[in-house]
């Protein structure tokens, strides 16, 4: 992997990112595969699930939950905390507006399901605005304990690198 950072800044060499990083910096395409597969993913476990299984139940939401925060991570992972700030909200509403349009087209089908029954067109409101609820507090909660994270996991390592001074040129110049 190349230094992002190198000593001399003659060495910095203009490098193609590869196929799946330049995949994981587009907010878009990031935020439209996981909303599509995430909604794609709960139809399936709705319709082919045990439904009175509770362990099935809270297993298939805990994968959704990995799902939409790993991705988030991976898009996130790319840039500054301070960038965060807007691509966080920004991912969820382009992700739960992948996902309402998957639940349409799914609603059109007669593949989606509310509860036991089928989803109507009449359901389809209330089911986006749920999904705009749910993804936004789940990614927001996981990005503010992330960047909390990342900031400690700094921290650290400035001190264990003893370079205190930096630390207190950063908090000086703020």
């Amino acid at each position: 992997m190349a230094p992002f950072f190198p000593h001399v800044t003659g060495t910095f060499r203009i490098e193609e990112a590869p196929a799946f990083r330049r995949f994981t910096m587009s907010i878009v395409e990031m935020a439209v595969i996981t909303g599509v597969l995430l909604r794609l993913g709960r139809a399936v476990v709705l319709t082919v699930g045990p439904n009175e299984n509770l362990l099935f139940f809270g297993g298939a939401v805990a994968a959704g939950l990995i799902w939409i925060c790993g991705m988030a991570t991976l898009h996130l992972g790319n840039f500054t905390l301070t960038r965060w700030i807007w691509r966080a909200p920004t991912f969820v509403i382009l992700e739960a507006i992948a996902e309402s349009v998957t639940s349409l087209v799914l609603i059109a089908l007669g593949r989606e399901a509310v509860g036991s029954a089928r989803a109507t067109f009449a359901d389809w409101p209330a089911i986006t605005a749920s999904t705009f609820l749910w993804r936004l507090i789940a990614v927001l909660a996981y990005s503010a304990v992330l960047a909390g994270v990342v900031q400690l996991v700094r921290y650290a390592l400035v001190k264990h690198d003893r370079r205190e001074q930096t630390l207190d040129a950063v908090q000086h110049e703020r």
